[in-house]
């Protein structure tokens, strides 16, 4: 399996966004992470980005989240890291809106295969920071627990 993707990653003869990259934007969507389906643009300059998504998990709350990402090395596959922060509004249709912020730290790679193209992994290591719960009488304490949310995503440089 190994040796098919380290062929696959030969076989597109592709510059990528690296270290001599310079500025500019991709657009994208993603699966998973902060929501089932999400929108995505990411303005870097270099290694450096900072992510913008907005997604839903069900069409009844919607999720916002930005994230600074450092990307490392200049090949078509980067390992990258990143934190940021993650808001959550759900709108039940008898309760009050619920919300909740949320520390983000995503890990992963992203695979750019061809031209102005990238796919992508990532692990979202996720902390509740506050949340206003949708029952009122609900008080339980916030769970202190890294929650790992994986997620994948497609990009394009236009």
């Amino acid at each position: 399996m190994v040796a098919l993707l380290a062929l696959a990653v030969h076989a597109f003869p592709v510059t990528a966004q690296g270290s001599n990259a310079g500025d500019g934007v991709r657009l994208g969507v993603s699966v998973g992470g902060i929501s089932t389906v999400g929108v995505v643009v990411e303005l870097f300059r270099d290694t450096h980005a900072v992510e913008l998504a907005l997604g839903t998990w069900s069409l009844r709350e919607l999720s916002l989240s930005a994230v600074y990402k450092e990307y490392f090395f200049g090949s078509r596959v980067r390992p990258f890291v990143g934190a940021g922060l993650w808001a959550v509004a759900a709108f039940p249709p008898s309760e009050r809106t619920g919300l909740a912020l949320v520390l983000r730290a995503p890990v992963g790679v992203d695979w750019s295969f061809v031209d102005d193209h990238a796919i992508g992994a990532a692990l979202n290591l996720n902390r509740a920071l506050g949340v206003r719960r949708t029952d009122p009488d609900d008080d339980l304490p916030l769970n202190k627990r890294l929650v790992p949310l994986p997620e994948i995503y497609y990009r394009l440089t236009p």
